[in-house]
């Protein structure tokens, strides 16, 4: 049986393979200004995905963590927004991205959820 401490360090594991894996995307980009944009948008929130999440792991109370909770379930739908601007901008081709667009996907929801839950099912 998984303990919430086993829970909270698999996200923080999945948090931080998902920004190495923005860093690998960004840095495969090609030097267009467009590209420049776009990729540095989703490196800053690509990679405050995981710092965020480790911070709402430490919150001091539980609206603390609500409040810091909601900062992760942003950068974690903002980062799917600047992945689904690449492939709309023919910088990346999707199939070279589906798999981190579905990270993203997944990682919102299971946001979303803990935020519910922590809210008492209320959103």
């Amino acid at each position: 049986m998984a303990t919430s401490m086993s829970s909270n360090d698999e996200l923080k594991n999945r948090t931080k393979k998902f920004a190495l894996r923005v860093i690998k995307l960004v840095e495969s980009l090609p030097n267009k200004p467009t590209a420049r944009v776009i990729g540095n948008q989703l490196l800053r929130c690509g990679t405050s995905v995981a710092a965020n999440y480790r911070a709402a792991c430490r919150a001091r109370s539980k609206a603390d963590f609500i409040s810091k909770m909601g900062i992760v379930e942003e950068e974690t739908d903002e980062s799917k927004f600047w992945i689904e601007m690449l492939i709309e901008t023919n910088l990346v081709k999707e199939v070279l991205v589906a798999d981190l667009l579905d990270e993203a996907n997944q990682l919102t929801k299971i946001f979303v959820s803990s935020i519910n839950t922590a809210r008492g099912g209320k959103r």
